[in-house]
């Protein structure tokens, strides 16, 4: 029924797993190497059609042109006050919601979880027009905060699903000693709940650090400015009116992809214990 572990396989299926897998790591991450390798080309190289082959020398001064010639140090900071505000939001929405739908037996309770996980499954392209209409009657449109509501909106869905399944699955038996003591519902969620949700908490701040951080689409539908656009948005500044200039485009993204990097690894630890916990009894 499950597949057999690949030390039990034969000797040439161990052969060509040892050999496809080399393979395969160098194809998914070919696209990444083929921009950090384009981020240290001088022009020079671009304009003689060297698209694909080595640099003729490092041009690591791409890394600071990037920040001087262009507005990206604003772009970046533009992600940092779109993305922790709207992780903060989200994981204080999303712990209260999963713990009522997951603590609480009421009529109806089904149903609100179901509009909650609903909201996952429409395609976002359909909403782009009736949200940008509605941040432009509330006077949100290009704002900082406009982006944020958005943003905490729509992943809560998404993060009390995880946060209610997470709860249900504590054991109920500390609710029932908890609430024998006296002590009060905020209580037991403060201070028997949440320090139990930590490792859920923790990989849910990691997945939407990232979905915020590298979301394109929306940050090109709400934002227009320098002054707000994110920097997925603002690399698209990065060319020249009549020339692209992708040694700086592929220096800035690899700028841009290093806070959601950094971030990962600094919570790898909490992010695989709240992704496993629950699996094994």
């Amino acid at each position: 029924m499950f597949p057999r572990p690949i030390e039990h396989q034969s000797r040439a299926v161990q052969i060509s797993y040892q050999v496809m897998l080399p393979l395969a790591l160098i194809l998914w991450l070919l696209p990444l190497i083929g921009v950090a390798v384009t981020s240290v080309k001088p022009a020079s190289d671009l304009a003689a059609g060297n698209y694909f082959g080595l640099p003729s020398e490092l041009a690591l001064s791409n890394y600071a042109d990037v920040f001087t010639n262009s507005p990206i140090g604003q772009y970046i900071w533009n992600s940092f006050k779109v993305t922790i505000p709207t992780v903060i939001g989200t994981l204080i929405l999303s712990c209260l919601t999963g713990f009522a739908l997951g603590i609480y037996r009421f009529r109806g309770n089904i149903w609100v979880f179901f509009m909650f996980v609903a909201g996952n499954f429409v395609p976002f392209q359909i909403l782009m027009v009736p949200v940008r209409d509605m941040t432009v009657n509330l006077g949100l449109y290009n704002t900082t905060t406009g982006l944020v509501l958005f943003h905490v909106a729509f992943q809560t869905g998404f993060c009390t699903l995880f946060m209610r399944n997470f709860i249900r699955a504590l054991p109920r038996e500390l609710i029932e000693a908890a609430r024998v003591e006296g002590v009060s519902e905020f209580q037991i969620f403060w201070y028997v709940v949440l320090p139990l949700m930590k490792p859920a908490i923790a990989a849910l701040a990691v997945l939407i650090f990232t979905f915020i951080w590298n979301d394109y689409f929306w940050a090109t539908v709400l934002t227009t400015s320098k002054e707000t656009q994110p920097v997925t948005a603002g690399l698209y500044s990065l060319n020249g009116q009549w020339i692209a200039q992708w040694q700086l485009v592929s220096a800035g993204a690899i700028i841009a992809a290093l806070p959601p990097v950094a971030m990962f690894f600094l919570m790898q630890k909490h992010f695989i214990a709240g992704l496993t916990l629950g699996a094994v009894k």
